[in-house]
């Protein structure tokens, strides 16, 4: 499984904290310096129920810095896709994806994390 964190955020401390916890294995991949593919984020965004949205990481300061809000409804998902993979602030973190497994989660909830992993 891929991990796309930012060392900074404590909700992917907390998901580190929690794999760790249940011996789940996983590479972490610094967000920022690399974000997510845009193979990878299609992926995310089918398994999101194809809500662009839920991939981007509305409190972030470049989201409102690029004026997102606004922007995001009229983009085509290649643009928002293509942009995403350009910036990874742009992501909603944490990234968890692991295809050979069906596994796309954004974001940590440990109740839906346990029901996809454990």
């Amino acid at each position: 499984m891929k991990l796309f964190t930012y060392q900074g955020c404590s909700t992917c401390k907390s998901a580190v904290k929690w794999l760790r916890s249940h011996d789940i294995a996983f590479t972490e991949i610094p967000i920022r310096e690399t974000a997510p593919s845009v193979p990878e984020l299609a992926a995310m965004l089918k398994a999101q129920g194809d809500e662009l949205r839920l991939l981007f990481n509305t409190s972030g300061q470049d989201y409102r810095a690029l004026g997102m809000k606004d922007t995001l409804p009229s983009m085509s998902t290649s643009e928002a896709l293509k942009l995403l993979s350009e910036n990874g602030n742009l992501v909603k973190r944490p990234f968890a994806i692991d295809a050979t497994k069906g596994l796309y989660l954004v974001g940590f909830k440990e109740e839906v994390w346990a029901k996809e992993l454990l």
